[in-house]
């Protein structure tokens, strides 16, 4: 009885143990996608894939399964894989290192250094999806987030742990905007996600819009246009992985994403490789799954916030479309650059009439909500008449509330405006608010 009971035991544990590697081999590449066959995997896993003597091996991960083989996405370019070539399932999920080493760096979508001032130092692996958090254990967002920037503090107060998204079409303002609110909020740690920018950008960023002050208590995470889908998609989910860190250390973390119009683009191209049907405009369907669990990670928790600032690329100058559509839908209010107040010289280019802070009724004063309030008024209704007033055809004193527009909208527009290098206190900016309305 006995040898029989440690036979078993013995069976068990050989079950239980691997004492032998398996690899599967690659059957057929189609696009971006590689299909391999005779390997057990679940979706996220990472797997090493051989390309061959003197070149290096290829890391992909597992995104689909289809007629008995396992679709593959490479992080890197396919050169040097083929037909045959082996692929071993590590058996692990993509994780990062974090540590508080990652400050003034600038690394790629893999959390690997990329500015050449040597090693991230070790800290902790933190897996890219991140935990869900429960919504019941979310403390209420009471609080103002200082920006500095007067068009945004005055007029769509934003507090600790919000979401916003700047919404505008190429070449309005996004970069130099987020560049200035960089430089200027009063967050703890400011984490920067530069998805599918052009290379030459980068560099222009960090040296132009950030500049040294907003560099030093920043961390960039960087996936140019040239790169993968798979690198592209997992830059936003990294940057959200860093600032959950932070967030973990008990700090007020600001995360920027430019832009998340990009990131949908690189998840399309994911969801088309491995067979999804396309949808509105060419978007698959998992991309509206994929969002509202990106966007949720951001919030006001027990320890720590992370406010998102997030920038959608308006196709067209269709604010319409399906990703501003369903990003405006998420979120907790947006700010609309507009490219008509963009050629009158205008900079910040804010609409602010059609821009809202969805949470500032809860964290402005009464008397700051009240003024800003008087504000839109005035510009609503000037913005009504303007071609009546630019023609001449308005008559003075047929209207008193428009006589009052016409009169306070030169100050109106001079305290929207804001040199990029200049940063303006909050109560500043409330006082200068009760000032044009004296």
């Amino acid at each position: 009885m006995k040898t029989l009971l440690d036979q078993t035991e013995l069976c068990r544990n050989i079950r239980n143990n691997s004492f032998f590697k398996t690899y599967g081999k690659i059957e057929q590449i189609v696009g971006m996608t590689v299909e391999a066959s005779g390997i057990s995997c679940n979706i996220g896993d990472v797997c090493r894939i051989s390309a061959g003597f003197n070149k290096k091996d290829a890391v992909a991960e597992v995104v689909g399964f289809k007629d008995n083989k396992v679709m593959l996405m490479p992080y890197s370019d396919m050169d040097g894989i083929g037909y045959g070539s082996f692929v071993e399932n590590t058996g692990e999920k993509l994780r990062i290192n974090v540590s508080d080493g990652l400050i003034g760096r600038a690394v790629d979508a893999l959390g690997n250094p990329i500015d050449g001032k040597g090693e991230i130092p070790e800290g902790m692996l933190y897996s890219i999806n991140g935990n869900r958090s429960n919504p019941l254990e979310r403390p209420p967002i009471t609080q103002p987030l200082e920006f500095g920037v007067k068009a945004i503090d005055g007029m769509l107060t934003i507090g600790k742990g919000q979401r916003m998204g700047i919404f505008a079409g190429s070449g309005v303002g996004k970069s130099t905007l987020m560049g200035m609110i960089a430089r200027n909020i009063k967050a703890d740690v400011n984490v920067i996600a530069l998805v599918g920018e052009r290379g030459r950008e980068v560099m222009e960023f960090i040296d132009r819009d950030l500049g040294p002050e907003g560099l030093k208590r920043s961390v960039l995470v960087v996936a140019t246009s040239d790169q993968p889908a798979l690198m592209r998609s997992k830059c936003c989910l990294t940057a959200t992985t860093i600032a959950e860190y932070f967030k973990d250390q008990g700090k007020d973390v600001l995360i920027m994403m430019d832009s998340l119009t990009r990131y949908c683009m690189a998840e399309r191209e994911i969801g088309l490789s491995i067979g999804e049907p396309p949808v509105a405009r060419g978007y698959t369907p998992s991309i509206y799954a994929s969002l509202p669990k990106l966007l949720e990670r951001c919030g006001k928790f027990r320890k720590g916030s992370i406010t998102g600032i997030f920038t959608v690329l308006v196709e067209g100058d269709d604010s319409n479309e399906p990703v501003s559509d369903t990003v405006r839908g998420i979120i907790d209010g947006h700010i609309m650059l507009s490219r008509k107040i963009a050629m009158k010289n205008h900079y910040p280019a804010i609409d602010v009439t059609a821009s809202i802070s969805r949470l500032m009724s809860g964290i402005a004063s009464p008397e700051h909500k009240a003024n800003a309030s008087k504000i839109r008024k005035i510009m609503s209704l000037y913005q009504d008449n303007a071609d009546l007033i630019s023609i001449g055809a308005y008559k003075t004193g047929s209207n008193p509330e428009l006589d009052e527009a016409i009169n306070r909208m030169p100050a109106i527009n001079e305290f929207l405006q804001q040199p990029v290098d200049e940063k303006v206190d909050f109560d500043d900016t409330v006082r200068m608010i009760s000032e044009i309305l004296a």
